[in-house]
């Protein structure tokens, strides 16, 4: 429905569904609301608008005349945008909001951090300079995709005010999902359960917000319970192209805005050469979200002056559009006619104004002469005030243990397999699952889901907020979780145990997620980015449901602290397993997470430098595991919050181990002094007399139990050893180095369940040959190179899985290659 509301057109879809916000819009429609008329002729305001106004024109006009031939990717066309984000950002300071964090692209975003986040201008423009080099930390980033957190006061409303541009990759509206879930994480800290303190403003394209369906992924979890951020304002920068694509073909809907109608949004049109209609809007855009607690957008409906980017010719493709723009004059030089022609200021007053900017900027740009190098530091988006040393580097370098005592787990164990609310009547299943639980406890041993909750619990009595995440996981996809228990009689009542643990410990976030991975990782990563003392987790239903969310893996959190010095400790559960079901629930695509590893597969590193397991940590972009044991994968989790630093984790998770009868883990495995144990060794025979070996299998998670049984039943437990590799990265060459010293006589192979050129084969080898100076080859035992992860029969499954223990375990095999 589209209702003409003075001065511009208003979208809301059903109102019939909210006749309370209907109201109130009548009432601002009609100028009879908090939200003040547009100016009228000599109002105070008029100079103010005009001064902001100013800014954001003559910044661009600046950088054209220094840098004529460098990409800005300028806001020309659509000035207005930096009086408009300043006028929402006042009139949400006058409403209480005290932290405002924000998510852009490219366009317009130098003259954002300049005009609007106050970033220096020197810092901008030395970003030019082609001769600055680069600091020691990191890779960086091109100076349009760079963040910015920065607290100063609000000179309207003279209250401290802290603004956050989150750091941003080329892939249009990919920040939206994280600028999200950071905002929800800096309300959750500080206590805004409504949204009073911390709001969120996005800033799209219109081309992108119509086109990129994480716009609509991040609009669905705009009113969950455990993902709204109690509203959002997004303001669309409506160039009324893409690139060089026109609207009849990059959309089916009227309005590029029309994706926002899904959640009722109230969508304002205006005419961004109309400044006071603009400010206007989005006083009323600010006013609806304090009260409604409730999305809004601002339609921006403008142009590009230029090209794409400054050196784009946009005559190739809309030349009488652009014959159109280049007769448009800068929409500030139109509002200071129209203000001088009633006399509301005079020429020499604007004159004046313009002058006195540019004098600014030509300091700014002698002073940035003398910036020699670049911090990328100077750029960060989310600091961590106390985590690290004032240098930015961490307060030691060694981790403690991660084990805990026989008291702390046993109480855990006891409360994980109670319902510790009173009448209160659990499905009958689970009941058996819990009082299994408790037999469990008592016999001092933990499986899967038993270990997980020991992490949680242990790290909850600690302080540390966790929160996890993901489709299903309050159960569990496999039945084995159970952190949320449901009462069977009354409806919508539900227990969590894990808040019942301590008198004074963190809570414990589970939440369901929507049916979606690209934005709830996306939202997942930007609550991880606001605290180091969480334990952030989002769990795949199935490890390759991954790849749609691959953008936010490959942009954000694989190279995020190379390209802006930002740590993050999130955590992804990836199950994994080839079980014959086919080639969709099967691989999480080890492959792909450990070709992007950061380390050298040919360099040894000094073995020799103390704490060097941390040190590989420190250094490397993440961290990747398969654990093959319940008591490793609680050290590992607990390690990720006891380190004095934050990587992002991946955990390649299991499926049919969740129940499997030997995987299981004594509490002696996680007691006092123990660690999560980066290779496990063979501790059967075969190390008894180990100049008896024949062959040394490496191997990592599920397949170890395969190969043991079949082991087993070939009675060669004295000829061949098993060594299981538990971070495959950073890769652990001094542990395996031991490993192949202690069996001189043994061959090496490499064990894997997935096929060929997928799974770890490709990292490992090469690494593996570098650890023992290439003095012997390393074979391959598994499945053969294939497109598909994994077959759909099952009786193809066993038979390949039968060939590659054969291959495993036959000492002559590898006789004849050379």
């Amino acid at each position: 429905m589209l209702i003409w509301t003075p001065p511009c057109p208003l979208t809301l879809s059903h109102p019939q569904t909210n006749l309370g916000s209907m109201a109130w819009m009548s009432l601002t429609s009609t100028r009879s609301s908090t939200c003040p008329p547009p100016l009228s002729s000599g109002d105070r305001n008029q100079h103010f608008l005009c001064g902001r106004s100013s800014v954001g024109w003559r910044f661009e006009e600046f950088l054209q005349r220094k840098w004529s031939s460098e990409k800005r990717f300028g806001l020309e066309g659509c000035e207005v945008l930096i009086p408009a984000l300043k006028t929402i950002i006042d009139k949400s300071s006058e409403n209480g909001v005290d932290y405002v964090i924000m998510g852009m692209p490219h366009r317009g975003r130098l003259n954002v951090l300049a005009n609007v986040i106050r970033k220096e201008l020197e810092q901008i423009f030395c970003q030019f300079d082609s001769k600055l080099e680069a600091a020691d930390e990191g890779s960086g980033d091109v100076k349009y995709h760079l963040g910015m957190y920065h607290r100063r006061i609000n000179r309207v409303t003279d209250r401290n005010i802290t603004l956050s541009l989150v750091a941003n990759p080329s892939h249009l509206e990919a920040a939206d999902p994280v600028v999200m879930g950071k905002t929800k994480a800096e309300q959750f800290y500080c206590g805004d359960t409504e949204g009073k303190k911390v709001m969120s403003i996005l800033l799209h394209g219109d081309a992108a917000f119509a086109g990129q369906g994480i716009v609509y992924e991040t609009f669905h979890l705009s009113d969950l319970p455990s993902y709204t951020t109690h509203g959002t304002v997004h303001v669309v920068v409506n160039n009324q192209i893409g690139f060089t694509t026109d609207p009849r073909m990059a959309r089916s809907s009227p309005y590029p805005t029309d994706v926002a109608r899904v959640v009722n949004a109230p969508i304002f049109h205006v005419n961004s050469d109309d400044p006071e209609a603009v400010m206007y809007v989005c006083k009323v855009a600010a006013e609806w979200r304090s009260t409604f607690h409730k999305d809004v957008v601002v339609d921006l409906v403008c142009y590009r002056r230029n090209g794409h980017n400054e050196m784009d010719e946009p005559m190739f493709t809309q030349p009488l559009m652009y014959k159109q723009i280049r007769k448009q004059k800068p929409v500030l030089q139109k509002y200071a006619e129209l203000l001088v022609s009633q006399g509301v200021v005079n020429q020499p007053e604007y004159e004046e104004e313009i002058s006195k900017y540019d004098k600014i900027c030509e300091e700014a740009f002698a002073r940035s002469k003398d910036e020699k190098i670049l911090h990328i530091k100077h750029w960060l988006d989310s600091p961590w005030p106390g985590f690290f040393t004032l240098d930015g580097q961490p307060r030691s370098m060694s981790c403690p243990s991660t084990g805990l005592t026989e008291d702390i787990l046993t109480h855990i164990g006891n409360v994980a397999s109670s319902v510790p609310v009173e009448n209160f009547t659990i499905h009958g299943g689970l009941s058996r699952i819990l009082k299994t639980r408790g037999e469990m406890v008592k016999n001092r041993t933990v499986d899967w889901a038993l270990a997980e909750y020991m992490a949680f619990g242990s790290l909850l009595k600690e302080g540390i907020h966790i929160r996890l995440s993901g489709q299903d996981v309050e159960r569990g996809t496999f039945s084995h979780r159970h952190h949320v228990l449901h009462d069977q009689n009354v409806d919508k009542r539900t227990c969590i145990p894990m808040n019942h643990l301590w008198p004074n410990q963190a809570p414990y976030t589970v939440c369901n997620s929507s049916l979606s991975e690209y934005g709830v990782l996306g939202f997942e990563l930007g609550f991880a980015m606001a605290s180091p003392n969480a334990l952030v987790l989002w769990e795949a239903q199935f490890g390759d449901f991954h790849n749609t969310a691959q953008c936010i893996i490959d942009q954000f959190i694989c190279p995020g602290q190379a390209k802006w010095v930002r740590q993050n400790g999130i955590v992804l559960l990836l199950p994994h397993g080839m079980e014959g079901m086919g080639p969709e629930h099967s691989s999480a695509r080890p492959e792909r997470f450990l070709q992007m590893c950061n380390d050298d597969p040919d360099v040894l590193p000094d073995l020799k430098e103390a704490n060097f397991d941390i040190n590989q940590l420190y250094d490397c972009n993440w961290v990747v595991v398969n654990c093959s044991t319940p008591g490793n994968f609680f050290h590992v989790l607990r390690r990720q919050i006891l380190l004095p630093f934050r990587k992002p984790l991946i955990i390649f998770t299991p499926k049919s181990l969740l129940r499997h009868p030997e995987a299981r883990s004594s509490f002696d495995e996680m007691l006092p002094g123990t660690h999560f144990q980066r290779v496990i060794p063979e501790d059967g025979p075969a190390a008894q007399n180990p100049e008896n070996v024949k062959r040394l299998l490496f191997c990592t998670g599920k397949v170890y139990y395969d190969l043991t049984r079949e082991r087993k039943a070939r009675d060669m437990v004295g000829q061949v050893a098993i060594t299981r590799i538990e971070q495959l990265s950073p890769f652990p060459f001094d542990l395996l180095l031991k490993e192949v010293q202690k069996y001189p006589n043994a061959e090496l192979a490499w064990c894997q369940e997935e096929h060929k050129n997928q799974g770890y084969y490709d990292y490992v080898k090469p690494r593996l040959r570098t650890t023992i100076s290439r003095a012997k080859p390393v074979w391959y035992a598994g499945r053969d190179p294939a497109a598909a992860p994994a077959t759909g029969n099952k009786k193809t499954h066993l038979t390949e899985l039968q060939r590659l223990l054969d291959t495993a375990f036959d000492l002559d095999v590898f006789k004849n290659f050379s």
